[in-house]
C-alpha cells in the first residue's frame, strides 16, 4: 500500500477556514466588521501572526477590506470589486503570454457586439441622450490623449449599462483597463480621434433606431478597424 502522509496544516489555515465559514453562513454579513484582532486571537487561541495571515488571505480573495486603523470589514460584493481583484493577474497575463492579447480582443469583440444589439433593443430616449453626451465629452478631450482614452471607456461602459445587467459594465471596463497601455499609442495617431468619434456616432445612430443588427455591425467595425481609412491613417494593428 502506498504511503499517504497527512499534510500538516498551519494555524492560519484553520483560522482562515473558520472565518470564511462564519462569513459564508451570514454570521458576519457583507458590510459588517470582523471582531478586533485581539478578540480573534482569544477566540481561536492563536497568536497575532496567524490572525493577520488569515485576514490577508481573505483580503487577497476580495472577501474583506482592511483599512489602516480600522477593523477588517466584509466586502459588499459587486462585479466591479471582483474585476479589480483579478486585474493585476490579467495585466501580467497580457504582458507575458503572446496570445493573450488576441484572445482578449476576441472576447471584447464578441461581448460588445452583443451589448450593442441589446442596447438597441432596450435604449430609451434618455439613454440616447446620455450616449450622445458621452460622445461630446470625448470630443472635448481630443487634445488630451489620456483623457480621451478615459472618455472612450466611459462611452463603451454606457452602452453596456443600457443592457440592464450590472455585470456587463464592470466586465467592459475591466477589459478596457487591463489593456489600457496598448491603447495609448493608437489614440495619439493623427486623425484617429475623429475616426473614433465618427464610429461611436454610427453606433449611437443605430441604437437610436433600435436596429440591433446595425448597432452590432457598427460596433464590430469600430472594434476591428476593418475600414481602409483607419489603416491609411494609423498603419497599426488595432486592439480597440
Amino acid at each position: 500500500m502506498a504511503a499517504e502522509p497527512i499534510q500538516r496544516r498551519r494555524l492560519f489555515e484553520d483560522v482562515l477556514e473558520r472565518l470564511t465559514e462564519r462569513i459564508r453562513s451570514g454570521e458576519i454579513p457583507p458590510g459588517e466588521q470582523l471582531p478586533a484582532e485581539r478578540d480573534l486571537m482569544e477566540y481561536y487561541a492563536v497568536g497575532r501572526p496567524a490572525i493577520r495571515e488569515a485576514l490577508q488571505s481573505l483580503e487577497r480573495a476580495g472577501i474583506i477590506e482592511i483599512a489602516h486603523g480600522e477593523r477588517a470589514r466584509v466586502v459588499i460584493p459587486t462585479a466591479e470589486h471582483l474585476m479589480r481583484q483579478i486585474g493585476a493577474g490579467a495585466q501580467h497575463l497580457l504582458r507575458s503570454s503572446p496570445n493573450s492579447l488576441a484572445h482578449l480582443k476576441d472576447a471584447r469583440l464578441f461581448l460588445e457586439c452583443g451589448l450593442a444589439r441589446l442596447a438597441a433593443a432596450n435604449a430609451t430616449e434618455r439613454d440616447i441622450e446620455i450616449l450622445q453626451t458621452r460622445i461630446e465629452d470625448q470630443r472635448a478631450a481630443t487634445s488630451n490623449p489620456e483623457e480621451f482614452l478615459t472618455r472612450d471607456m466611459a462611452f463603451h461602459r454606457e452602452v453596456a449599462r443600457i443592457s440592464g445587467n450590472p455585470i456587463f459594465p464592470a466586465i467592459v471596463q475591466a477589459l478596457f483597463e487591463w489593456a489600457r497601455e496598448y491603447y495609448r499609442g493608437i489614440v495619439r495617431a493623427p486623425g484617429v480621434e475623429n475616426l473614433t468619434l465618427e464610429e461611436h456616432q454610427r453606433v449611437v445612430d443605430a441604437i437610436a433606431k433600435h436596429d440591433g443588427e446595425a448597432a452590432a455591425k457598427a460596433m464590430q467595425d469600430h472594434l476591428t478597424r476593418a475600414n481602409a481609412l483607419y489603416k491609411a491613417i494609423s498603419g497599426t494593428v488595432d486592439i480597440s
